[in-house]
């Protein structure tokens, strides 16, 4: 253990909803008398970096260590009320944002001082220059550069899809549906679900309360024997938030209006001209070639599936009618994982207890990343909820004995509650910079998930699946936690969309190396490490039924293109997102929908938060950055995966820039070359792509 300093303030949770809207008002007014200022003492003559960009990089920088705080309680907050004044404070804020950005008067002087640096002989360091180009382009994108009437109707759009958003999130996370069910229906589904379920009363009474939460969603569709109960809770599931569909439509249309007053042809054009992947043909070509090399090992999968589940059938008594349907995947995908492979994932999940696998994980982040984490316990400890751990991260210890470097804080909140997010997500909640006074402010990150809850006579136990989750999004806290940047804005996953996931994608591949397996075991009655013969199955299954999985992902991003890349805006208004989004299903992921029921069975648009929540034109960058997670974990980490020099040089050269200078030049400083798809091509076991 070493000499740890003391570390700054770490951030307070104890925001009441009066607190709230004070504090959102306090931080509108400070920014907005900034511009005011600007407007009103600088001209584009005298506007310069140092008296403009500055102090408004700086406002930025200040704003961030208190703004996603705000928005945060309603995501985790037990308290309605806390959560509807968290929601209202982010509409506030988002509104303010497009307001700030919209000012003509300053974008006049930033294009100004913007015009005097284009030569980069200004002395500004590389990160203050790319922040001047970005501050630019953003008023432009932002409409700045059109006559005043779009430039007004523009900014209704914004304001509009703003609310839009908002609302569609919100409920996402206050959906609360669910069906009753008899035991008997509920054959098969392992009893630490049933056991957490809710119990009917009065004309209910014998039933169970199945609700769409994760936890009880993906136990019950991949154990429930009844394929009648499978397809209940996944039409249930898929119309759980019909009142979203009418959000998600409207949303499309003023998307695609906005971009064409900006000269675009699509909203998918718009989007793409600043992330890596820049044009829609790009992201067309390179999900085609996808989808290409996949389909006939997803028809395989497919054809070894019917095959299971008809022999599955018969011994069951049951009739079946040759389709294999939406609902049947996940159930005969798990039974072939158990019967062809022998992988038991509850017996798997019994060597994963939550507080171990975490231990275990730190350590692995420890030794390859130079890291130490600390707990924070008893009246030091400040968090939102009672279940939610925090921890101080601190650099290793120096060979020179002197104190530790503090790093940043990091929370957990693994369990389900009432009101809370309800997917797996990390939220960065204060960024890091440098000070007016050139010091740095230090980050705090939040890792939040809906593992289940340990019960009297079990702690949670995480499935394989799961504990890939975790590093998944521990990934993205660690970005958070060493990102070194001047700039707020450029901070840890503050990189363009298409590459945010790069980093954590590639650790995963920690999840399926025996070695690091057998490390983050231990049962949780015994103690024991899992065995080997176990952890080769686990291997062995990691690209089982993988082209099936990867098309699922094809479909969610080849719709994303598709209701992005109209040709004309009256071709959106007349686009039924819906049909569109079933069709495509039924096309590209090879499994048969209900029958009889047409392709308006089910809203899955009014359930996919990610394309209202910023992945909007840019799905397929799951994809896109799998193949750099994966070019960078072959040729750094493959041959060794704990090798700490390589470890470190990943931190400080990848990680460590953020945002603050080009994805596509970081990555390449990393891999001595120009990236490839040969390693995501080979270690799915498909052709290498051509040349």
């Amino acid at each position: 253990m070493g000499s740890y300093p003391n570390p700054p303030p770490a951030p307070r949770f104890t925001h009441t909803p009066e607190t709230l809207k004070k504090d959102t008002q306090r931080i509108i007014e400070s920014s907005r008398k900034l511009d005011d200022t600007l407007a009103a003492e600088i001209t584009p003559e005298s506007a310069t970096f140092e008296n403009v960009v500055k102090p408004l990089a700086e406002d930025e920088n200040y704003m961030s260590l208190e703004v996603a705080i705000l928005g945060f309680y309603q995501y985790v907050s037990t308290d309605k009320a806390l959560r509807d004044a968290s929601s209202e404070s982010e509409k506030e804020l988002e509104e303010f944002g497009i307001e700030s950005s919209m000012r003509q008067d300053i974008y006049k002087l930033v294009s100004a001082v913007a015009a005097k640096n284009e030569t980069k002989t200004s002395g500004l360091d590389p990160e203050s220059l790319r922040l001047l180009e970005k501050m630019n382009k953003d008023y432009i994108r932002n409409g700045l550069a059109l006559p005043e009437d779009k430039r007004e109707r523009f900014k209704e759009i914004k304001k509009e899809l703003s609310t839009l958003g908002i609302e569609f999130s919100k409920r996402l996370n206050e959906e609360n549906g669910g069906i009753w069910f008899t035991p008997e229906e509920l054959k098969g589904v392992p009893e630490d679900v049933l056991g957490g379920l809710k119990k009917g009363e009065g004309e209910n009474e014998g039933k169970l309360w199945l609700t769409f939460k994760y936890p009880d969603l993906f136990p019950a569709m991949k154990y429930a024997v009844n394929p009648e109960t499978r397809k209940k809770i996944f039409i249930g599931n898929e119309n759980k938030c019909n009142e979203n569909v009418a959000v998600f439509k409207k949303a499309i249309e003023l998307r695609d209006e906005k971009a064409r007053l900006l000269g675009f042809k699509s909203h998918a054009e718009f989007v793409l001209d600043a992330k890596m992947a820049k044009t829609p043909e790009k992201v067309y070509e390179f999900l085609n070639d996808l989808r290409g090399r996949l389909i006939p090992g997803g028809e395989k999968e497919i054809a070894r599936l019917r095959e299971f589940k008809k022999a599955d059938t018969q011994a069951n008594n049951v009739t079946d009618d040759g389709h294999y349907y939406l609902w049947d995947h996940r159930y005969y995908d798990r039974m072939l994982l158990e019967n062809e492979y022998k992988l038991d994932a509850q017996k798997v999940a019994e060597y994963f207890p939550i507080a171990h696998t975490i231990e275990g994980m730190m350590k692995i982040f420890e030794t390859l990343f130079g890291l130490e984490f600390v707990e924070v316990t008893g009246d030091e400890k400040h968090v939102w909820h009672e279940d939610t751990k925090q921890f101080r991260v601190y650099n290793e210890k120096p060979t020179d004995g002197a104190e530790q470097e503090f790093v940043g804080w990091l929370y957990l909140d693994l369990h389900p509650r009432e009101g809370k997010y309800g997917h797996a997500a990390n939220f960065n909640l204060q960024q890091g910079f440098l000070d007016k006074e050139g010091k740095r402010r230090y980050p705090a990150t939040a890792l939040v998930c809906n593992f289940s809850k340990p019960t009297e006579k079990k702690p949670s136990l995480l499935q394989h699946d799961e504990v890939v989750t975790l590093f998944h999004e521990l990934g993205h806290g660690i970005h958070d936690l060493v990102a070194r940047t001047r700039y707020a804005r450029f901070h840890g996953t503050n990189v363009v969309r298409d590459f945010v996931e790069a980093p954590s994608q590639m650790l995963e591949n920690w999840c399926w190396t025996a070695s690091e397996i057998i490390s983050l075991s231990s049962h949780y009655e015994t103690g024991q490490k899992i065995p080997e013969d176990l952890v080769k199955t686990i291997i062995n299954t990691k690209h089982v039924n993988d082209a099936l999985f990867n098309l699922r992902q094809l479909h969610f991003a080849f719709f994303d293109m598709k209701v992005h890349t109209l040709q004309a805006h009256e071709d959106v208004k007349k686009l039924d997102p819906t049909i569109e989004y079933n069709k495509l299903r039924t096309e590209i992921t090879l499994l048969d929908p209900p029958q009889g029921l047409g392709d308006d069975y089910g809203h899955g648009e009014a359930t996919f938060g990610h394309l209202m929540g910023g992945y909007d034109a840019g799905y397929y960058g799951y994809l896109w950055s799998q193949v750099f997670s994966t070019d960078m974990f072959y040729s750094a980490f493959k041959a060794d995966p704990m090798n700490g020099t390589q470890g470190r040089r990943y931190r400080h050269t990848v990680l460590e820039r953020g945002g603050s200078q080009d994805e596509m030049e970081t990555l390449k400083q990393f891999l001595g070359r120009e990236p490839n798809s040969d390693a995501f091509f080979e270690d799915l076991g498909l052709s290498k792509k051509s040349s």
